[in-house]
């Protein structure tokens, strides 16, 4: 298996089993980097209560107000000691990381699907703009019509990604990856189509009419 591919490459398809054995990738990958961040932390003497990634935490990157509290806690020195640095380095890296993998492999599963790989807009950048600023909306019917509609989008995403099969046939983006699925597909078509060589015959000469091509009755 082509695991660079797999994990980073947003061209091509991937099936559904694929798809969930990178979740099982990513989910290692937290662990490990959750573990080296509490070693190191141990290192510098001051253990952290716990370590948390969470892949919508890529959109703190694009909120303003995370960001200036953030620096300013800098200014304040808070987080300008050496441990509070590196663990910021490895979280942050560790979210751009988890975030590209889940990318990648949900637009090769959309891919899958017979779908552009825009669709990660609706499926998972909106909802996760939603949820970063969801708590500085106004309490209104039109934003509820929204987080309702947030969460349909959500789980619609979940079910084309995650739950349904993907095209027999090769599409746009590629082959199937499941050849012997492609295999029946196309064998499947081939026998529920008319054979004109069983339906055609010649015949000899005899009376009229002519002689020549006459189609079978009966099929």
């Amino acid at each position: 298996m082509d695991w660079v591919w797999l994990l980073f490459a947003f061209d091509g398809r991937i099936n559904r089993a694929k798809v969930w054995l990178a979740l099982l990738v990513i989910l290692c990958w937290m662990l490990l980097v959750a573990a080296l961040m509490l070693g190191i932390d141990a290192m510098f003497g001051n253990p952290v209560k716990s370590v948390h990634f969470n892949i919508n935490d890529i959109f703190a990157f694009v909120d303003p107000a995370v960001l200036r509290a953030a620096i300013a806690r800098l200014r304040e020195g808070k987080e300008a000691s050496p441990a509070h640095l590196v663990l910021t380095f490895f979280h942050t890296a560790g979210t751009l990381l988890f975030a590209w993998v889940y990318l990648s492999t949900s637009v090769k599963r959309l891919h899958d699907r017979d779908r552009s790989g825009w669709w990660v807009i609706p499926f998972f950048v909106a909802p996760g703009l939603y949820a970063q600023f969801a708590d500085r909306l106004p309490n209104s019917y039109a934003i509820q019509a929204l987080a309702w509609t947030m969460l349909v989008v959500m789980i619609w995403g979940f079910v084309e990604i995650y739950c349904l099969k993907g095209t027999r046939w090769t599409n746009r983006f590629g082959p199937n990856p499941l050849p012997k699925d492609q295999t029946r597909a196309r064998s499947g078509h081939t026998s529920s189509g008319w054979d004109q060589a069983s339906a055609i015959e010649f015949v000899p000469h005899q009376a009229s009419p002519l002689p020549g091509m006459h189609v079978k009755r009966g099929t």
